[in-house]
């Protein structure tokens, strides 16, 4: 990870010669590379200051004893423990502060494997939207790093390391709302062209796992959130939207008669089309009013998100 942010830093840095900036032609109003790099750059922050504190904090032993092998720790503090060094470049924003809810060794590599599998989302996303062909074969160069280690973690947690064919993607304003979480704070005179959606929180109706075509998620409080978006407009059907791999799942959601919140049911195997598969592994829900027919998700119909839940049973 620590390579990934040292990368990052030589782009930005070369961003203090006198060259023009090249503009992402992704709609974000006038971003350009170096808003997503500095996008790029809050992640590795993230990352990198969730395994410092993680591995200072949890020993050796405290891994083991949560089940994981006794190889796991030495590469995990390979991967991640190196303190990078070189210059960021005037270009580069500070480092934000950060909280993380972990409280052993289990939930943290627990978080770490959400983490990774966001980070590959994130990169996935961004692709498109950067001009310059350099910074996007680095940002292609970090992503397969992030995809490496998103499938030994999830090897280690008995996770499918590769549940799907393909993985998914998100764009800034998705990322930004699941990076945010963990951000106390920005350093003074930090400018974000991304913004936050209103949090979702999603939980099984019965147990503890998700299973394709079986049960339901429920979340909690979203149903009065929702009729208080400016997003939403009196009797609108809002859409729970599952991203899983390449495939886009639009399920709509059942209100509660009583209380605030929304229920979907998982959708399974060949819905909506004949042959699509299930949703798998770590999948991203927002709420839309977007139905994915006459209208596709997108962050100017998208009420709340994003959350997070594994598929596998």
């Amino acid at each position: 990870m620590y390579r990934s942010l040292a990368l990052l830093a030589a782009c930005l840095a070369s961003f203090g010669v006198a060259a023009p900036v090249e503009k992402g032609k992704e709609a974000y109003g006038a971003i350009g590379d170096v808003d997503i790099l500095n996008y790029a750059l809050t992640l590795e922050y993230l990352e990198r200051k969730f395994y410092v504190d993680g591995l200072k904090n949890y020993t050796k032993h405290d891994f083991y004893k949560a089940g994981f092998s006794k190889e796991f720790y030495e590469n995990l503090k390979g991967s991640h423990v190196d303190f990078l060094a070189g210059a960021l470049g005037d270009k580069a924003i500070k480092e934000p502060s950060f909280s993380f809810p972990v409280k052993d060794a289990s939930s943290f590599v627990g978080l770490a494997s959400v983490l990774e599998g966001v980070g590959v989302a994130a990169y996935l996303g961004a692709a498109g939207s950067i001009a310059n062909k350099a910074y996007l074969g680095a940002a292609g160069s970090i992503l397969t790093v992030e995809a490496r280690h998103s499938s030994y973690i999830r090897s280690a947690l008995k996770q499918k390391p590769a549940p799907t064919a393909y993985d998914a993607a998100l764009d800034f304003n998705q990322v930004f709302s699941l990076a945010s979480q963990f951000v106390t704070g920005f350093a003074e005179g930090t400018k974000v062209p991304f913004k936050a959606f209103p949090a979702l929180t999603a939980s099984p109706s019965k147990g503890t796992k998700y299973c394709p075509g079986k049960g339901s998620v429920v979340f909690k409080g979203a149903k009065g959130k929702a009729e208080k978006s400016e997003k939403y407009s009196k009797g609108a059907k809002v859409h729970a939207v599952f991203y899983s791999g390449m495939e886009t799942y639009y399920v709509p959601v059942e209100a509660s008669d009583k209380g605030d919140d929304y229920t979907v049911r998982l959708p399974g195997a060949d819905y909506g089309k004949k042959g699509r598969a299930a949703p798998a592994g770590q999948t991203y829900i927002t709420l839309s009013t977007a139905d994915g027919k006459s209208v596709t998700a997108k962050d100017e119909n998208t009420i709340a998100g994003v959350a997070i839940i594994e598929i596998g049973c």
